[in-house]
């Protein structure tokens, strides 16, 4: 599919209006200072002008064919991640600065604004101001503020056709009149007046400046441009831009690929010609704004053109964090992208607090754990959380939790208020599993299910290395499926569960029983493997109904691997035998039938945090 664009218009008081009668932008009135070609904000979306989505904005596409079109390098992004504009400088704009992600999201609740400069057109003489000078002290910014002295320590810089400069947030910036530019930048409208020229509004009153957090977030210290972006016009975590030029004799038409890792912006600066495919073809006029989905696959374009192409890379360096929210505990781990913990966290739940109060407290502490490390908050593309109990993953709601008294609690949303960048949630036992399956025991293994017995008895099916979740909500619960008809009563309400039998508490009882006292999980197998036949006739018949629940999952799902973790790991050793024994005889088609390696879960309690970072 290959969308054609209609730019949101703006009538800021500094436009002219060569973008309509130059670039053939839709607008009637007198000043067009800015078109935003490719825009989900909803301060102007783009609108979609050809196919089945004609007349529907660039945000409704996203909402109905979801975010995967945006690419898979898209998803540490909660929305989409650029904003691309011409801006028709008629007069000079206003001397401005705009703030990093984590100071926007704290103080304006949306991102800060890194972005990109192509110079289109210049005037003779013009100039752009592009950080300063020299390096000024804060009381000497604030100073020359007060007294409209700012421009003499600005950093003038002369411009002309084809030139970039790269600004990045905290970057003191102000493009000069009689320049016309493209801008790629983040999808976020933050800017910070600081220098207007003393101009006054459509209310006749001078237009609002912000100068205690200009204050706050601008780079006071000379810029040195580099060519680090090289072979790329632009080139940064938020986006990557490039060039393309077709003279219509020695190259009048290219071709590229467009993968599953990122969509492709087309951005018109001159030409005419043709865009093809997947058999569609759309043409092509100066100004125009093309944008083609994710797994596009091939495509083509011919004619004459200078284009910018832009796509979003990996991010560099990336670090992720998982929680994990236990019933007594929570845990926060950094993850970097090895599946190795940098950093844990972990304090007390105190399950009695509202859920408001614990979530606060987690994203608090997840920023702290990033601070305490020195991890900008632009490095994390994501944190993970899990939680027991009953999850909506795609609504990121817990909808019931036993252990933490939770129902119905909208925990993705609240933890992403605080924390800018995606959240996802799972069962905790899921992200257990898949931590083992990432960077544990089962680490070369596709299709695994691993069972942990502790308090109760939980696990997590992983199938060709996702967590399995089947078709409705809630995942699986390995542990609440009935082995004896009628039999013992379990947490759950139901008779005969699993959990009922192999849970640690149900084998303490069993022993308790026969034993006439209570005894100790590490006691109770010492005694069997001393030969005390109480004891040894309580294990038997525990590793036999843990071995029915193992039994019937193998049929069901048939894994390459079992992992047994949980409190009841540490006496697992002593059980894998027999178990592979009952696997032998009980499973479908027995010997003749492949049947999964049993194995010990590696990562003990920090298998949830890396699995919930992998989510």
């Amino acid at each position: 599919m290959v969308l054609k664009l209609k730019p949101a218009c703006k009538d800021y008081l500094w436009g002219g209006h060569r973008l309509a009668e130059e670039y053939g932008v839709d607008f009637d009135g007198p000043v067009l200072a800015e078109a935003w070609e490719l825009s989900c904000h909803p301060d102007g979306p783009s609108v979609i002008i050809n196919g089945k989505y004609a007349g529907k904005t660039l945000t409704e596409y996203l909402e109905v064919e979801g975010l995967e079109v945006l690419g898979t390098h898209c998803r540490r992004f909660r929305e989409f991640p650029i904003l691309t504009k011409f801006i028709d400088a008629k007069d000079s704009l206003s001397v401005q600065v705009h703030p990093s992600n984590a100071y926007a999201l704290r103080n304006e609740g949306q991102y800060g604004k890194t972005e990109m400069w192509y110079v289109l057109d210049a005037e003779p003489g013009a100039f752009l101001y592009y950080g300063f000078s020299r390096e000024i002290s804060k009381e000497e910014f604030a100073e020359r503020i007060k007294n409209n002295t700012l421009l003499e320590v600005l950093n003038a810089v002369p411009v002309k056709k084809g030139d970039v400069l790269f600004i990045e947030s905290g970057t003191l910036h102000a493009i000069g009149k009689g320049i016309l530019i493209a801008e790629i930048q983040q999808n976020s409208n933050v800017t910070y007046r600081i220098y207007d020229y003393g101009r006054v509004g459509a209310d006749g009153k001078l237009r609002d400046l912000h100068i205690e957090k200009a204050l706050d977030v601008t780079n006071r210290i000379p810029l040195v441009k580099s060519g680090e972006n090289y072979p790329h016009v632009a080139d940064c975590d938020y986006f990557t831009v490039d060039k393309l030029n077709l003279d219509g004799k020695l190259t009048y038409r290219t071709q590229g690929t467009v993968d599953e890792t990122s969509f492709l912006s087309i951005l018109i600066l001159d030409g005419t010609g043709t865009i093809f495919c997947k058999g569609e073809k759309v043409d092509y006029k100066k100004g125009d704004s093309i944008f083609l989905p994710a797994n596009s696959g091939d495509w083509q374009i011919e004619g004459t053109c200078d284009a910018l192409l832009t796509t979003i890379r990996e991010k560099a360096n990336p670090i992720r964090v998982g929680v994990n929210i236990g019933s007594s505990e929570i845990s926060i781990g950094i993850v970097n992208d090895q599946n190795q913990l940098l950093d844990v966290k972990k304090y007390p739940t105190n399950p009695k607090r509202r859920y408001e109060e614990i979530i606060d407290e987690t994203a608090e502490n997840v920023l702290k754990i990033l601070a305490e490390n020195d991890i900008p908050l632009e490095q994390c593309v994501g944190v993970g959380v899990g939680v027991p109990g009953t999850i909506d993953r795609r609504k990121g709601h817990v909808i019931y939790s036993n252990n933490i008294r939770w129902e119905d609690v909208p925990l993705a949303k609240r933890l992403g208020e605080v924390i800018p960048c995606p959240v996802r949630i799972a069962n905790d036992a899921d992200c257990a599993a898949l931590g083992e399956a990432v960077a544990g025991a089962g680490k070369n293994v596709g299709d695994l299910v691993m069972f942990t017995m502790g308090n109760g008895v939980g696990g997590g099916i992983i199938l060709n290395g996702e967590v399995f979740e089947g078709g409705t909500i809630g995942g699986s619960e390995v542990g609440h499926q009935v082995i004896r008809a009628n039999g013992r009563l379990c947490t759950c309400g139901r008779k005969g569960c699993l959990e009922a039998y192999v849970s640690v508490p149900a084998l303490l009882k069993a022993a308790r029983q026969v034993a006439g006292r209570d005894v100790s999980l590490d006691e109770i197998f010492e005694l069997a493997k001393a030969g005390n036949v109480e004891m040894s006739e309580v294990v038997e018949q525990y590793t036999l109904m843990l071995g029915q629940g193992l039994v019937n999952i193998v049929n069901m799902f048939r894994p390459q691997l079992i992992l047994l973790g949980g409190a009841m790991s540490t006496h697992a050793k002593e059980l894998i035998e027999p178990l592979e024994d009952i696997l032998k005889e009980d499973c479908f088609g027995g010997i003749h039938a492949p049947i999964p390696k049993l194995a010990i879960a590696e990562l003990g309690s920090n298998a949830g945090m890396i699995g919930a970072a992998n989510l």
